[in-house]
């Protein structure tokens, strides 16, 4: 079972961290929500729960509870830039349908 980043997106992430001036790594997980079901969820961690799986890509620490990872395990996050947008891109093998703005998916 792993969560992966990309070395763009683990470049990102520690770039980020350095101009917090904190953090402990990137908090992943999923959330019920939109026309699909789920939605993915972001955030810097600064602490470590006792329930979190924890994987580290090119340096960074990615931390996942335990209810999130059976969504998302073997999922590799990139940082894309499209045109004028920027932001995570997620490549997860579980997804089986996403709604069409791409806000929520299913497994």
């Amino acid at each position: 079972m792993a969560v992966t980043l990309t070395e763009r997106a683990a470049q990102h992430v520690k770039s980020f961290i350095e101009k917090r001036g904190k953090g402990l790594g990137l908090r992943v997980g999923v959330k019920t929500s939109g026309c699909s079901g789920m939605a993915y969820k972001l955030e810097y961690a600064d602490s470590q729960d006792v329930a979190d799986s924890v994987f580290k890509s090119f340096g960074v620490r990615i931390f996942v509870d335990s209810k999130s990872l059976p969504f998302i395990d073997g999922t590799e996050l990139d940082f894309v830039k499209e045109g004028l947008n920027e932001g995570f891109k997620f490549k997860n093998p579980n997804e089986k349908a996403s709604c069409g703005c791409g806000e929520s998916f299913t497994v």
